[in-house]
Formats: C-alpha cells, structure tokens, sequence
C-alpha cells in the first residue's frame, strides 16, 4: 500500500490551474494530473468559506453534522459571536485573544462535533501513522504539548497558548506545535510563509520517513488571490507547486516520489471577482442587533454574521420568530447584491431570488439530483436556473444547490436565515473590511464554489466515478485508500470508493 498525501491548496480556481500548467508554471501539478485523474469542478460546502470547507473535507459530512457553521457565527448558548477570522478589522472588533483562542482551540476541541471523526481519528485508531501541517481542522488522537523550538514561540506559548491539544501522531501548527524539531519555521501562520512552512516540514517528513498519511496545507494561495484577485493565482499556484517539488526530491526525485506515495490535491473552494459591497447592517437599522460588546447587547433581537460572500441572521428571540423572520426579510429584501435568501419553514426550505420569486423543497420522491439525491420541489425553478429533465433536477448556476441549502438550514449552529451573494459582491465583515477589486468566497453560485480535484495511485480509475463530486468525496477516498469502508457516520452502512 503506497503512503498518501492529501494536498490542499486554499481557494484554487480550475481555470488558473489550467493556465499554470499549460504555461509550465505548475510542473509537479501537472505530472499529478497527467498520471491520474483530474476533476475540474468540485463542489464546495455551503457557505463556501474555509472553516466550513476544511471540516467538511476532513469529516466527509456537511455543516448540519460537523456543525461548523461560517467564519462568523452566534454561539447561542454562550450569547456571543464567534469569529475565526474574517479579516484583521473584524479579529481586531472581537478581541485577538478570543478569536485565535475560539480558531486555535475551540473550533476543534468544541466547535467541531464529536459525533464526525476526522480523518486523522479514523486513520488513527487503525495504526496509520499520521501527520498535519497547519489546517484549521486537525483533531487527531494524539496529545500535544505547545512548541517552544524558537525564541517567537516560547514568547507567545508562555502568554497566550498554552493548552494541549489533539491532533495527528506527527503535528505541525503555526510553530505553535511541533511534535518534533525539525528547523522549520513558521511565523506564527503568517501569509506568504505559510506555504513555505508546510514543504519544510513536509520534506522533512518524507525525508525522516516519518508517516504513512499527511496533510499538505498550502493556504497562500488564498490570500495572494484576495488581494490581487483571482485571475491572478497563476503567481501563487506556481509557489505552491513549488512546495510540491519539494516532497518529491525530499523522496529521491518524481519517479521515486510516485513509486511509494498516492496523491490527493484538492480546492477546499474557489474565488470569485469581487466589484462592490454590502451592507446588511444598513438595513437592520431598525432592529437591536447584537455587537461585539456583550453589554450593549443585551436584549437583542438578531445576531448578523457576514462570512465574505455569505451571510447569516441569527433570531435571538425563538418565540418571536414568526415575526422576525419575515421583517427581517422585507428589510433585506431590496439591498442590492443579495442574490438569496434562505430559510426553514416547518420541514421545508425556502430560497427567495430577487422579485420575491419562491422556490420550496424538502428531501422527497419528485426529482432527483446528480448526486442522487431525491427531492420534492415546489415553486419556480428560475429561482435556481433550474431545469428538470426526466426527474434528474440540474442546477448549472448553483451546483448541488439543494443538497448544500439543505444542509447549510439544518445545521443546528448556523442562522435562521441564510444569504448568498451574487456575482461581483460580497458582504462587510464586522470589522468593516471587504475585498472590492480583489477576490472572495462563500457563496452558492458556481464562480466560487467550483474547485480541482487531482488524484493518482489512488481512488477510483476515472471521474466517471461519481456524476457530481464533492468535497465530502475526499475524506472517503482517504479512508478507503487505507481499506476502510465509507462513510463512517454513525447510522450509516460502509460502502468502498
């Protein structure tokens, strides 16, 4: 059985990496995709936001099991926001104590659900030999004591970070775990060293022979495209596959790299040009809408948690939701750049588009999705672009829209009502941040929610494999590659990728 290395670069866009290889940019990438097999359009959770992707790709679920809601979110049993950093202005408004406590920390130990193990935990408690490089979702079965290797980490590891964790046998995280010495540094996680982090230590542990699984963050990416936007990734694809090389000569060179390791590359979402903002505070000037500041909110009636080209509204009165939900919506419903909006009602969804067109669906008989899943759906299917075509219900501007509204509404963490934006904008973060004339993500639609997937000495022969892949696919794969059956959701009977 060949080693495995799961590779995750943040926020690529298929198109440009199609242009890095075909311009000879991206030269370990494309022995990958020429050697295997190589999917151009990977669906992203809903909302398509990196805490939200990362745990699905770990768990192989969605948000209404592994509960990651957002970047922003309302925590409502402690009457707080939770917020894992959105932008620098938005940490900045919540405190940076608490929110690298609630990413670092909470996110795993509290916020991810015990009921979905993660891949390092499944691979673990079969004996593979696991390592993670810094990913926001790390949980594993292993004990780890903070890092003080460098002179920076013994500084914030004695005032700020101290607690032990649980991740995978071999963990990595921002020099703030090291589960070994390996002269490797990294910053404390910042932006255009990251990448370089993770092939140092990566090379390292393939040099030491140190694992049987890894996962390779490689996260720069995201941030380059933020900035400068999406149509210029081609820069930060070829540093990422830069890191890629890395481990191959860390093995002996490419032909020896892929004699004793299967790979996985995947997007854990897009990005998407982003030309104006929005203001959703702006509207709800006429409620008492939950801040930052614990005192002056109390008493109120909605929470707002914008996540880049999401967002969430959280009613904080339950017995007054009948008539929340409704004003709310009446209030939103003319802010431009709102493309949907989303909620429950009773044991129904309801996405509402511009023009107050309605389209309700609820899991049923009546159409079935690429994925195959079967719904009953009722309204207009404009609402979607939707087309049925012998009960098969495809929505080319929203893939997998159904299955991922449905499991972004049951997520019992996430908002009573949901929104996406449309193409060219996203919504202000608390901080008062946006990324016009840059890149972002999070929404429904395909711009941003269609990502790569590449594999070779593993998985299924062709992409034919499955009519429509998600990034639940990944974790499955991972696990089967090692002989286990998928999924291993509590409830469910195993089946082999």
């Amino acid at each position: 059985m060949k080693k495995l290395v799961l590779v995750v670069i943040d926020a690529m866009k298929p198109e440009m990496l199609d242009r890095a290889i075909a311009t000879g940019r991206a030269p370990a990438l494309a022995q990958i995709a020429q050697q295997g097999t190589y999917v151009n359009d990977v669906v992203a959770a809903f909302p398509s936001v990196t805490p939200v992707c990362a745990a699905s790709i770990t768990t192989g679920v969605g948000p209404d099991q592994h509960l990651i809601p957002g970047m922003n979110w309302y925590h409502r049993v402690e009457e707080r926001y939770i917020e894992y950093g959105t932008s620098f202005s938005a940490t900045r408004q919540f405190g940076f104590v608490r929110s690298l406590t609630d990413t670092v920390y909470r996110m795993n130990a509290e916020h991810l659900s015990n009921a979905t193990p993660t891949v390092f935990e499944s691979l673990d408690d079969m004996g593979v030999r696991t390592a993670g490089t810094t990913y926001l979702i790390y949980r594993g079965r292993h004990q780890h004591d903070v890092a003080q290797e460098s002179a920076l980490a013994k500084v914030i590891t004695s005032t700020l970070f101290r607690r032990t964790i649980f991740g995978p046998q071999e963990l990595f995280y921002a020099d703030l775990y090291a589960s070994r010495k390996t002269g490797c540094r990294g910053q404390l996680g910042l932006p255009g060293v990251r990448d370089q982090h993770t092939g140092c230590v990566g090379s390292y542990l393939v040099e030491h022979d140190l694992c049987d699984f890894m996962l390779f963050s490689l996260p720069d990416n995201d941030s380059w495209s933020h900035k400068n936007g999406p149509h210029s990734q081609v820069t930060s694809l070829a540093a990422a596959d830069r890191q890629l090389e890395r481990l191959m000569h860390a093995a002996g060179g490419a032909d020896k790299f892929f004699e004793e390791y299967a790979v996985i590359v995947t997007s854990d979402h897009s990005q998407a040009l982003v030309e104006d903002s929005i203001r959703l505070d702006l509207a709800l000037t006429d409620f008492h809408v939950a801040t930052p500041s614990a005192s002056k909110s109390v008493g109120a009636e909605l929470a707002l948690c914008p996540s880049s080209r999401a967002a969430m509204i959280y009613v904080l009165d339950p017995d007054r939701r009948s008539e929340l939900i409704p004003r709310t919506l009446a209030a939103v419903k003319d802010v431009p750049g709102v493309d949907l909006a989303m909620y429950l009602d009773g044991g129904e969804a309801v996405m509402i588009a511009a023009g107050g067109h309605q389209l309700r669906f609820a899991p049923g008989r009546s159409v079935v999705d690429p994925r195959g899943l079967n719904w009953d759906v009722e309204g207009d299917l404009d609402v979607l672009g939707a087309r049925i075509n012998d009960r098969l219900f495809e929505t080319p501007d929203y893939p997998d829209a159904l299955g991922r509204v449905w499991s972004a509404l049951n997520c019992e963490t996430a908002g009573d009502i949901l929104f996406s934006a449309g193409p060219g904008y996203e919504f202000v973060d608390w901080g008062g941040s946006d990324h016009v004339g840059g890149g972002s993500h999070g929404s429904l639609h395909r711009s941003d929610s269609l990502g790569a997937l590449l594999w070779c000495g593993t998985g299924p022969a062709t992409r034919d494999a499955l009519a429509q892949w998600s990034l639940r696919d990944i974790a499955p794969m991972v696990r089967a590659h090692f002989g286990a059956l998928e999924p291993l959701v509590p409830g469910t009977s195993g089946r082999a990728l």
